[in-house]
C-alpha cells in the first residue's frame, strides 16, 4: 500500500479499511478452520486408534477388543499414548494456522498524530499561500 499523500488521502483511507476487513475476514476463517482440526493417532499395532480437536478434547476412542489381552496397565500406557499422540497432532495443525494466520495478519502502520497534524499544516500553508 502507497504511503498517503494529501491527494490520495481518500483512497487510502478507503484501502487501509477494506484491508482491515480483509485481514478480519482472514482471522475469522482461521479460527473456524481450528475448529475443524482433529488428530488422529493409532497405536503401532493398530489396535487402538484415538482421535481429538484442536484444543485437546478427545472425540473417538476405538479399542479393537484384542487389545483387551493386555494387562490393565499396559492397555491404559497405551491408551493414555496413543490420545497424547492424537492430542500433539491435533494442537500441531491448529498452531500451523493460527501461524500462517499471524503472518497474514498485517495492516499498515496507524494513523496517528503526525499524520493529522501534517495534513492540518498542509491545509493552513495552502489557505495562507
Amino acid at each position: 500500500m502507497r504511503p498517503p499523500t494529501p491527494d490520495n488521502d481518500d483512497e487510502y483511507l478507503l484501502e487501509y479499511f477494506a484491508q482491515g476487513q480483509r485481514v478480519i475476514r482472514d482471522l475469522r476463517e482461521a479460527q473456524a478452520a481450528m475448529r475443524r482440526v482433529e488428530g488422529v493417532a493409532r497405536s503401532k499395532d493398530g489396535l487402538i486408534e484415538a482421535a481429538a480437536v484442536g484444543e485437546g478434547e478427545p472425540t473417538r476412542l476405538r479399542i479393537d477388543p484384542r487389545a483387551l489381552r493386555l494387562e490393565e496397565a499396559a492397555l491404559a500406557r497405551e491408551v493414555t499414548a496413543v490420545l497424547r499422540a492424537a492430542q500433539d497432532e491435533a494442537a500441531r495443525k491448529a498452531q500451523e494456522i493460527a501461524d500462517e494466520a499471524e503472518g497474514a495478519a498485517t495492516l499498515p502502520q496507524p494513523l496517528d498524530e503526525t499524520f493529522v497534524r501534517g495534513r492540518v499544516e498542509q491545509v493552513a500553508r495552502d489557505l495562507l499561500g
